[in-house]
């Protein structure tokens, strides 16, 4: 799934999960700009993010902020530097205000902005992204905010792109001599597509996008900068090929995973206690899969039910099926009452672009200072070169669309974003943490089912046991991600054994299990989904107390903090002293 940060770009490269997943409508608490309240931490807040945006434009402008247009981050050591020391200036100025001076809700929305910078300073120096992943620009580059986002009329997004494109050459130089080689193979992999597919997608998909535009000197002016910035990704792409790949060195080692786990998500636990969490949790939903396909399936092997689930596909396509399933998904949530649901907003649902397809699906919610665009929710074509067998697979089946349409719209980002976006916190209206969305769009597949979707009959064409294998089927995956973020990083795990691992424990098709094992050496935070969805679950039974007509009392509060790490949405939901990570395994901090 990818929403529009890749969540590797933006633990990685944008180094938050951005707003770049957001959309307000007329009634949603959004700024206009950023300006103080007159405060002493309104004052703090203004200083912050108008220097935050410049060192960080491609952050800035998925938020909307369409004056830093065309502009790249500075990636020269001296601008890597200069990031670094904005962040930690961030963090000793926060520290320095009087708490006398701050409210409750200031000193939260203080302690966000810290632990955010904090996560965000781990990349950069502790795990030295910037010199060893190639994912760490590779979200960052991204150019599809001009190509697909109406903000602005296409002569002006095209005049943007070719500002964009006459700064790629500068930014590969600067990229080029911050890797360095050899990379593992797997970045090699990546990188090699990532910026082979830029260089094709300038010259190619990206310039039919601007077809429309009648101007034949800026088609001109469009096509030399284009080449020049094509020719600047494939000779960057070549340069990260130069030398053989290697079968290792994407590992963070065991502390700087678990300090990468407490930077980032605020949960201080061992390796061993984080590896028990998620054994226990693939444990259960094995036994839930082996219990449901006894009555789906019986008699058949766990993948032979899988492959039972993933056969019934529509016959028109997966863009037509989700968009049938959205109309029933939200009316299910009305009538359960699960959730507010902030504003008319709809999202549309698309057919991905080409020059955007590595993943199979994900949503692009425009961010806050963007007025009245559209969210889409894309959905990937296999691709036309794969034999059929292949491409078969890789269209999903209605269960399990119906579990992604679930965590991209209703009731998962697409929702969150809602709420997000009217925050009190304007930190928290741009800032919305990895862990927290996607372990809250994670959590609300299960919820989903819990709450009777699949005895409801609302979903036309799918069998109540049906809908459960689609869930716990992605459920599994996300099992096997979590724990082969642990073992890759930790040395325990080669990629050949967690491509093994998705097969034989999480009954993933092999296609599927190479493209999670080569994940997970580049995005290594992608256990998130599992962690943070755990997290929440505890967080739930706490506060209801087990009372099922208190679950939209919970959803509303949880969703109104913006996107911190969730044992800040703990402390402050329990009333605790300090924020505490708590599973329902028990094993807590």
């Amino acid at each position: 799934m990818k929403l529009r940060y890749l969540l590797v770009a933006t633990s990685i490269a944008a180094l938050a999960v951005t707003g770049a997943c957001k959309k307000v409508d007329d009634g949603a608490a959004a700024p206009a700009d950023v300006k103080s309240d007159g405060s002493a931490w309104g004052s703090y807040m203004e200083t912050f993010l108008n220097g935050y945006f410049p060192i960080n434009p491609s952050f800035a402008i998925y938020q909307g902020r369409h004056e830093f247009d065309g502009q790249i981050a500075d990636f020269s050591e001296n601008g890597l530097k200069a990031a670094i020391d904005y962040r930690k200036k961030a963090i000793a100025d926060a520290q320095a205000i009087d708490e006398a001076s701050l409210s409750d809700a200031q000193k939260f929305e203080r302690q966000y902005l810290i632990n955010t910078m904090q996560g965000e300073l781990f990349w950069l120096e502790e795990a030295d992204q910037p010199h060893k992943n190639p994912a760490f620009y590779v979200g960052a580059l991204d150019p599809s905010v001009y190509i697909a986002r109406p903000y602005a009329d296409a002569e002006t997004r095209m005049k943007a792109f070719i500002k964009y494109l006459g700064n790629i050459p500068t930014a590969a130089d600067q990229i080029k001599a911050n890797l360095k080689l050899p990379l593992p193979a797997t970045f090699v992999k990546y990188g090699a597509a990532g910026f082979g597919g830029f260089a094709t997608s300038y010259t190619g998909d990206a310039k039919a996008a601007f077809a429309e535009v009648k101007d034949d000197k800026l088609q001109a002016e469009y096509d030399a900068a284009a080449a020049k910035a094509a020719a600047a990704m494939n000779d960057l792409a070549a340069y990260i090929q130069s030398q053989p790949g290697t079968a290792g060195g994407y590992e963070l080692g065991a502390q700087k995973f678990a300090d990468m786990v407490k930077k980032t998500e605020g949960v201080d636990l061992s390796l061993a206690e984080l590896t028990a969490i998620g054994q226990a949790d693939l444990k259960r939903n094995q036994a839930a899969l082996a219990d449901v396909c006894t009555r789906y399936a019986p008699g058949a092997t766990m993948q032979a039910c899988m492959d039972k689930m993933s056969a019934n596909k529509a016959a028109d396509g997966p863009v037509a099926e989700a968009r049938r399933q959205l109309p029933p998904l939200k009316k299910f949530l009305i009538d359960k009452d699960l959730v507010s649901i902030p504003g008319t907003e709809e999202a549309k649902v698309e057919e991905s672009p080409p020059y955007n397809r590595q993943n199979s699906a994900y949503i692009d919610i425009p961010g806050p200072f963007e007025k009245g665009l559209p969210s889409v929710y894309y959905i990937s074509p296999p691709d036309p070169a794969w034999d059929k067998k292949t491409q078969d697979e890789f269209v999903p089946g209605k269960a399990d669309l119906l579990g992604t349409s679930v965590h991209e719209i209703w009731p998962g980002h697409f929702l969150n974003f809602l709420h997000a976006n009217r925050a009190k916190s304007l930190f928290g209206r741009l800032f919305v943490g990895y862990g927290f969305a996607e372990g809250y769009a994670h959590y609300t597949e299960e919820l989903m089912n819990e709450a009777g979707l699949p005895e409801s009959g609302v979903m036309e064409g799918l069998t109540p046991d049906e809908i459960r294998v689609g869930q716990i089927s992605n459920a599994l995956l996300r099992n096997c991600r979590y724990l082969s973020a642990i073992g890759l990083h930790s040395g325990t795990m080669s990629v050949e054994q967690s491509k093994q691992f998705f097969m034989k424990e999480c009954y993933q098709v092999e296609g599927t299990a190479i493209q999670q094992s080569s994940r997970g050496t580049y995005d290594p935070a992608y256990l998130n989904y599992t962690l943070g969805k755990l997290m929440i679950k505890q967080l739930r039974d706490d506060w209801t107390k087990g009372d099922k007509t208190k679950w939209k009392a919970f959803h509303d509060e949880f969703l109104s903090y913006g996107g911190p790490q969730i044992p800040m949405v703990r402390q402050a939901m329990m009333k605790e002293n300090a924020p505490r990570a708590v599973f329902p395994s028990a094993v807590s901090q």
